[in-house]
């Protein structure tokens, strides 16, 4: 009986993926035979062979599209340069799968020379000074050009038919996040968001989809890549910012979540449905997954897990979604738990005999709720307010900023409310915040025990080891957008810089290589971006002052590395490498680190070293979180896995001044 309800469950789940143009090969995606390290099955697949009729067609076409592109490219019109994105994303998604073989499915060829069809008919209207598809309702498909790697992604757009591109009105918007999808190349997901409206379209409201760049959940650069989307809508569209929601099911409930958790006071309201909240419980429920993290590893599970801050949701109307019969109910189950304990309520309406779907009815009372919140929109002013948080990553919450932290990856909580004529401060594992309250607040503060004193105008306060008072910090210190880990330089403009020299040791100069050419590989098939990369020679002052450097190779290898390796706190010589009290053999060990950049100290350094989750991860969406912290020696004995870049025999994170800590773990 068990089996029977499960196939039509499974039955009924496939036909809805179809209609709202999800992948429905996630479906296969999950499970035991995916907890194998060493049966990585490939993500995404190898696509078929196109024929050679159609692969010279294809290529005939990107060639003379981009004959095209060159031709506007060279206009002096700032809108002509604007809008050449809305072109590029054809190009690029056709000339990706053809190049690396990802048309999935031979009914995709035609796809892809319909998108370059749409491609030539966008070039040719804005040579022709035109551009008809941004004044167009219904469904429309867009591009901007990524800070993070200057490649060009794609988003799509539903445009109700009220909007009046004329008029003054601005609308509510709400963000729609996809579900996992192995198979949702570029392509794919053009062709979709050209055809389907999707599983919302509430009235008079815009609705976004990001790409995420393919299948993270909006993390890492996928977070980066739906803020980036909020920027391009709003410059291209009448955006109201007090009415800006975050919706998702399934892969996308859970990039619901997180987005509701760390930016909280950006939505007037969050609505994930089933996906997952966090990392451990769901791979033990969902995956049945055996985990045997690092102490690194497990402080990492902060970055997204979102029951370990669910009390930001006190600044967020939220409605979850769950189906009474789908084992992905854990999400919103966990976070019932979660906001118990904050003594919250969590607002969860569960679909009837439902399995992984959206029921409806519910449906109907999800709309009627977030109609209910987007007439009310935003309270920018909120008379008191509280963050909780593991990182400086995520330090705001409306006129709250947390500036300093005792110790990152442990909880940090603050609460600031008016009480009689002062406001009262309750502040753990925190060392620095902003505070400016909106007018009519006190203007003196008592923190935790202390006395009374007066708020400065900046509104800076600071604890000097003994006593909280007026001032910012200042010195090498990690402070938001420069706290790490690893993976946090990836979320901004970065560059991938080259040796110019050989490595001193023939085993690092292999294992360095490989790396590399592992790392550019990578970003590519999971990140959707062309990595930058340059030789060492090549670094300007502007690459300096405008990106992340990822330093390839050893001192003598590398100059950029060569110029700052006696100002980084982990020494590495000709024999040996120096962490604090412990030294490793230079001739089959190799550091890998991220630092503020001692030549640009407000951007960061890393060395030999990419996004640090691997080719397993990539098998569950919940595994997709950092797996290295600030600083790790490899010894290269070991060959890289699925997993990790060799055997890690030392990993830790640096202190709040960027030194190392005593025990690295």
């Amino acid at each position: 009986m068990v089996s029977v309800v499960h196939r039509a469950s499974s039955i009924a789940f496939i036909a809805i993926l179809s209609c709202i143009g999800w992948a429905t090969h996630s479906l296969l995606a999950d499970g035991p035979a995916d907890n194998q390290v060493d049966q990585v099955r490939r993500i995404p697949k190898l696509g078929v062979e196109v024929p050679e009729a159609d692969r010279q067609e294809l290529t005939e076409g990107l060639t003379s599209l981009q004959a095209k592109i060159e031709r506007l490219s060279q206009s002096a019109s700032p809108t002509v340069k604007g809008l050449l994105p809305d072109i590029l994303i054809f190009h690029r998604a056709v000339d990706q799968a053809l190049r690396y073989q990802e048309f999935f499915d031979a009914k995709e060829i035609p796809v892809g020379k319909s998108l370059l069809q749409q491609g030539h008919q966008r070039a040719d209207q804005l040579l022709a000074g035109e551009a008809p598809w941004t004044r167009q309702t219904g469904l429309v498909v867009r591009g901007y050009i990524s800070r993070i790697d200057r490649t060009v992604q794609p988003y799509g757009l539903v445009i109700p038919a009220t909007y009046q591109f004329d008029g003054l009105e601005a609308h509510r918007l709400d963000f729609w996040f996809h579900g996992r999808g192995e198979v949702l190349s570029e392509v794919n997901f053009l062709n979709d968001r050209s055809r389907n409206v999707g599983p919302i379209s509430p009235e008079n409201t815009i609705v976004a989809h990001p790409y995420g760049r393919y299948c993270n959940a909006n993390k890492l650069a996928g977070e980066i890549d739906t803020l980036e989307v909020l920027e391009a809508v709003k410059q291209q569209y009448r955006i109201d910012p007090d009415r800006i929601a975050v919706r998702g099911f399934s892969m996308g409930g859970a990039a619901c979540w997180q987005f509701a958790v760390h930016y909280p006071d950006q939505w007037f309201a969050a609505n994930p449905g089933a996906g997952f909240s966090e990392t451990p419980e769901f791979l033990k429920f969902f995956q049945k997954e055996t985990l045997n993290p690092t102490p690194c590893e497990r402080a990492l599970w902060h970055m997204y897990d979102c029951p370990d801050v669910a009390a930001n949701l006190a600044h967020l109307p939220t409605v979850a979604y769950s189906g009474d019969m789908d084992s992905q109910k854990q999400a919103a189950d966990i976070m019932e738990v979660a906001f118990e304990r904050e003594g919250m309520k969590l607002l969860h309406i569960i679909g009837p005999m439902t399995a992984h779907s959206i029921h409806p009815e519910s449906a109907k009372q999800i709309e009627a709720k977030l109609a209910e919140w987007a007439r009310k929109g935003i309270d920018r002013k909120p008379s008191q307010v509280q963050l909780v948080t593991y990182t400086l990553k995520y330090n705001r919450m409306h006129w709250l900023t947390v500036d300093g932290l005792n110790q990152h990856w442990e909880e940090a909580r603050v609460v600031v409310k008016p009480v009689g004529d002062e406001l009262h401060i309750t502040a753990r594992n925190v060392t620095a915040l902003t505070v400016n309250p909106p007018q009519g607040h006190p203007r003196k503060v008592r923190i935790n025990d202390s006395a009374p004193f007066d708020l400065p105008a900046t509104g800076s306060l600071i604890h000097d080891g003994t006593n909280w008072k007026a001032g910012q910090p200042s010195g090498l210190r990690k402070k938001h957008g420069l706290q790490g880990p690893i993976d946090d330089a990836l979320m901004d403009s970065f560059i991938f810089v080259k040796p110019s020299q050989p490595c001193r040791n023939p085993a690092v100069q292999q294992w360095v290589d490989a790396e590399l050419e592992h790392a550019v590989t990578h970003w590519r098939r999971q990140m959707r971006g062309d990595a930058i990369v340059k030789q060492d020679t090549e670094i300007t002052d502007q690459d300096l002052a405008q990106s992340n450097l990822i330093l390839w190779g050893d001192s003598q290898a590398n100059q950029i590395l060569s110029r700052i390796a006696g100002k980084l706190p982990i020494q590495w010589t000709d024999s040996e490498i120096r962490v604090g009290g412990q030294t490793f053999d230079a001739a089959h060990h190799a550091p890998v680190l991220v630092y503020p950049n001692p030549l640009n100290p407000e951007k960061y350094v890393v060395l030999n070293s990419s996004f640090t989750y691997r080719e397993y991860d990539y098998l569950n969406n919940a595994r997709q979180v950092p797996k290295l912290p600030d600083w790790a020696i490899i010894d290269l004995r070991t060959p890289p896995s699925p997993r990790y870049p060799g055997k890690i025999v030392a990993a830790d994170f640096f202190d709040e001044k960027w030194g190392l800590k005593s025990r690295p773990r």
